[in-house]
């Protein structure tokens, strides 16, 4: 009997685990980055990681955390990204509308694209992308590269773009009236 009970206990605590990793199946390290502090006995090493985590449907976030250890310092950044997620609408693969964003010196242009074409994305566009399950879609960064600050001006762009369903219940239209 105590046998059982502790086996249901052990699938539980497994079982909430497992949540978590399916929530968010796709987690991707855009940037880790090592930096040194000089001290009386040598070198202080932390590290910080940039990450974006997203479910493949639609969703995605990112992160970005520090750290003594280089796996603190990823799971800091996923933590964070979980608490940073939005919504990316997909329409057929790719992206409802071209959209521009900018962050700082940074900004990216995402244009939809047919089917076949791929992600042509580098860097963290690519990883957002991937992340949120776009399958199809142009982008060019421009400006300055900073990976941190072309991942803001990514989710710049996905703040900016319509929803079909929002815009057909602003308009007063169904969803069918709007595509045609």
């Amino acid at each position: 009997m105590e046998y059982a009970r502790e086996r249901s206990r052990e699938g539980k605590e497994r079982d909430r685990g497992q949540e978590k990793e399916k929530e968010f199946p796709v987690s991707k390290l855009v940037k880790l980055n090592r930096t040194a502090k000089v001290v009386k006995g040598g070198r202080r090493f932390s590290f910080s990681a940039l990450t974006v985590i997203g479910d493949r449907k639609g969703r995605v976030g990112y992160g970005f955390g520090k750290a003594n250890d280089v796996s603190e310092a990823i799971r800091k950044s996923e933590e964070k990204a979980r608490r940073n997620i939005v919504t990316l609408p997909i329409k057929n693969g790719t992206i409802p509308h071209e959209v521009r964003g900018a962050f700082k010196a940074s900004s990216v242009v995402l244009k939809p694209a047919c089917s076949g074409t791929g992600i042509i994305a580098g860097g963290p566009v690519r990883a957002v992308m991937e992340a949120g399950g776009v399958t199809d879609v142009l982008s060019k960064s421009i400006g300055a590269s900073s990976q941190y600050n072309v991942l803001k001006a990514t989710f710049e762009c996905i703040r900016q773009m319509m929803d079909a369903k929002i815009v057909a219940h602003n308009r007063g239209k169904s969803i069918l009236e709007l595509w045609g």
